[in-house]
């Protein structure tokens, strides 16, 4: 698990730099959210688990098959707390094509979570949030998350499911 936890977190080191990078120059041009496009995103968050605490390291990436439609994969690393925490999620999302700035999401995901000493969780959920294009192929979203877990143990876990806010930052190529 731990070694997990370090490929994840190199990943998200020697991505960062995309970031921070110039976009290529038809990237300015280039809806973000058309056919062929890709997202490279990297995570990092603070979350609270078992009363603990964890710092979080992630690293998505998506692809937009037809225009507004992407299909998508991320893994999180939940560190500095015990048990230790991993969770993969494929999902899906759905941006509305509209002539404006602001561009409406929808989308649906499938996690698996894996925790240490403990069964793996498996959970659903959907987002539905507003994506701002903020030029030059980037655009920043505010949006909210809910997350069912299934067959969840109320005796082990405080709740089974979740609802929280996501804010996004992303680069378009």
């Amino acid at each position: 698990m731990r070694m997990m936890t370090l490929i994840i977190a190199l990943f998200a080191v020697l991505a960062f730099p995309l970031f921070c990078s110039t976009p290529p120059a038809d990237a300015a041009d280039r809806d973000p959210f058309a056919n062929g496009s890709m997202r490279l995103s990297v995570l990092v968050g603070n979350g609270y688990a078992f009363d603990e605490s964890y710092f979080i390291l992630g690293v998505g990436f998506g692809y937009y098959l037809v225009n507004g439609l992407e299909l998508g994969l991320d893994i999180e690393s939940w560190l500095g707390a015990s048990p230790g925490i991993t969770k993969i999620s494929p999902a899906v999302r759905y941006v509305v094509p509209t002539d404006g700035p602001i561009r409406p999401y929808i989308g649906a995901f499938y996690r698996r979570t894996i925790i240490d000493s403990y069964d793996d969780l498996n959970s659903v959920g959907g987002r539905a949030g507003i994506y701002f294009m903020s030029g030059r192929g980037s655009y920043f979203g505010a949006g909210v998350v809910y997350e069912k877990y299934l067959s969840c143990d109320t005796a082990i876990y405080n709740s089974c499911d979740d609802t929280y806010p996501e804010i996004t930052f992303a680069i378009a190529f």
